[in-house]
């Protein structure tokens, strides 16, 4: 292993002991190490990388940024050691990356959504109860979807109600709760799960047809397939809503209690305001308790 390697793999370890995943940014430094050792470099220098950022030819221009920002990061923390390290100007590949507008659902659309979900077709049946839940339970808890489909079944209490989110943003995990109604369909998806698949499969509550963990870039293809059939987007489309989207829809919060498993169960939770959004006016619906509330999203799952 050459000295650059070496340096990367150290710094990636030292970042991930303080709570960074640097999912992207390990592979990409990976990436650059190895440019490096065939360019016959052992350090860091401005040209090399700016050649090795602006790959591949004809990439956006917000790719390049992000390239080359990895390895300024990096470089940073490696003059420390190596005095011969260039770190490249900030100037560099300018670019002010884009946030995504948010697309806010309406009812229907969620509806007309998990309808097409219900209709995926497959041998068993499983794959389109598989995403029926998923989606579902994105819209009414405001789960990441790599929270969702991370949850393993031992996260799932469905006598008591609650969804227990491991490792989420900045490795903290969280305590939600969930409505009777959201319990009795994770109920009848268990039970379905559980009598197509008679020898164990993988630990994740929410499996794919072949009993493996979701894949993130399969569920989001599968959702765009069906965005584009319920007339959300159209088929050359880009861009548009995005699953992430449906966490500014969910009525259902992080109860803002120091001890939730004191609580019980959501039942108990009736008194407690949810959080609000920044800037935003409360009103009587935000005012109501977790079950009043979430019968209106209720409506959604299967009778």
């Amino acid at each position: 292993m050459n000295t650059l390697t070496a340096a990367i793999n150290d710094y990636v370890e030292m970042r991930q002991g303080l709570g960074f995943k640097l999912v992207q940014v390990e592979g990409l430094l990976k990436s650059f190490a190895t440019f490096m050792d065939t360019q016959g470099q052992s350090w860091v220098t401005t040209e090399l990388t700016l050649q090795w950022a602006l790959q591949p030819t004809g990439g956006q221009p917000a790719f390049w940024a992000k390239r080359l920002s990895a390895v300024r990061v990096f470089a940073r923390y490696r003059s420390a050691t190596d005095a011969r390290t260039e770190i490249p100007d900030q100037g560099l590949l300018p670019n002010r990356p884009q946030r995504a507008k948010p697309h806010l659902y309406t009812e229907d659309e969620i509806a007309n959504l998990l309808a097409a979900a219900s209709a995926l077709k497959s041998d068993s049946g499983l794959r389109a109860q598989t995403h029926y839940c998923l989606f579902g339970l994105l819209a009414v808890t405001g789960l990441r979807i790599s929270e969702a489909i991370g949850l393993e079944r031992q996260d799932v209490d469905l006598q008591q109600g609650w969804l227990t989110v491991r490792g989420a943003k900045f490795g903290k995990s969280r305590l939600i709760a969930i409505h009777p109604s959201t319990r009795v369909v994770l109920e009848q998806y268990a039970k379905a799960r559980d009598e197509h698949f008679k020898q164990a499969v993988a630990a994740n509550f929410l499996v794919s047809e072949q009993g493996k963990s979701l894949s993130g870039s399969t569920v989001r293809e599968t959702f765009r397939q069906l965005s584009v059939q319920i007339g959300l987007r159209a088929p050359e489309d880009r861009t548009g809503p995005r699953l992430h989207d449906l966490r500014h829809n969910s009525e259902s919060r992080i109860i803002p209690h120091t001890d939730l498993r004191a609580l019980k169960s959501p039942e108990n939770t009736q008194s407690m305001p949810r959080p609000m959004r920044n800037n935003q006016r409360p009103s009587r619906e935000r005012q109501q308790a977790i079950t009043g509330t979430e019968t209106r999203f209720s409506n959604w799952w299967w009778p």
